[in-house]
């Protein structure tokens, strides 16, 4: 299926049993409720769902289990955050293998790699698939920044095509738009900033809290793209301490227990992440009951 990089992307979590086997009813569900609320694409085996604790053979069969409840709707996107070039070749030829529509790529784990060996790594799996490829440019958690003159220099592959936009500077999407064009996509992967990216021509949002509330998600971009500012804001102002959420260490703690109040998964993480316990579980359930009794009524937005 071809993917055309705009709209809204969740960062799927993966759903757990209490024993840490993978609660495939409870995933397909959230991948449901997705689609029918609109989702453009969904991005598998991210940082979000837990990828590091996530075996090869566990990944493959999110992806079988993704494309067999998505039935062509929508693209799905698999993750790529490998240590060397030669596993990052493995994954993404076994993606294709295994019919992925697309692939998002981190730079080298580990070893912080300078600005050379990062394009020499993307290169070197962009040659090797025929996958389009989304980069994800996230400096703050990463250590690595993909600068302009790089993304200069990776314009040669065809198949890299997007940019997942996570610097934290929001000039950056004009940057990329002026010194590119409309080259690569650009898809914001801060939750927090969003709207503002979207506004500046970002062309989509890959999404954390989405997970919980695709609805509300959905309809933020769509009001963007018909040039209703003033409801997407509002929707946003209610949004926005539960999307504070996801720019903390505890992200994937934080978003199950949001699924689990609005019924879209189960609360279970695998170790070496622990569950919210405590005043921690006590202030995040807070922001979650608050967002619920003031949830707003999309009806009203006609959208």
């Amino acid at each position: 299926m071809q993917v055309n990089w705009k709209g809204i992307y969740p960062a799927i979590t993966t759903k757990f049993h209490q024993d840490g086997t993978i609660d495939f009813e409870a995933f397909n569900n959230n991948i449901e409720k997705q689609v029918e609320a609109g989702i453009h694409g969904v991005v598998i085996g991210g940082s979000l769902g837990e990828a590091s604790t996530l075996g090869k053979k566990e990944k493959l069969l999110l992806l079988e289990s993704t494309l067999q409840t998505v039935d062509g709707k929508i693209p799905v996107i698999v993750n790529i955050a490998e240590s060397s070039t030669q596993e990052a070749i493995q994954t993404a030829q076994e993606a294709e293998k295994n019919d992925a529509d697309g692939l998002m790529m981190l730079p080298p784990m580990m070893y912080k790699a300078d600005n050379q060996e990062t394009v020499r790594f993307f290169k070197s799996v962009a040659s090797a698939t025929n996958l389009p490829i989304m980069l994800y440019n996230n400096p703050v958690d990463y250590g690595i920044k993909i600068t302009l003159d790089m993304l200069g220099d990776l314009a040669e592959h065809d198949n890299i095509q997007a940019v997942k936009e996570s610097t934290r500077d929001l000039t950056n999407i004009t940057r990329m738009i002026n010194r590119f064009g409309d080259r690569y996509s650009i898809l914001c992967g801060v939750d927090t900033l969003a709207l503002e990216a979207l506004v500046m021509g970002a062309d989509g949002w890959v999404a954390g809290l989405v997970c919980a509330f695709p609805r509300e998600t959905v309809a933020i971009y769509e009001l963007v793209q018909d040039g209703r500012l003033e409801e997407a804001r509002n929707i946003f102002r209610w949004f926005l301490p539960l999307l504070e959420l996801d720019i903390d260490p505890k992200l994937v703690q934080n978003i199950k227990l949001a699924e689990v109040a609005t019924g879209l998964g189960t609360e279970y993480v695998r170790p070496p992440r622990l569950p919210l316990t405590g005043k921690e579980r006590e202030k995040v359930q807070t922001i979650i009951d608050e967002a619920l009794a003031n949830r707003p009524d999309l009806a009203a937005y006609s959208i």
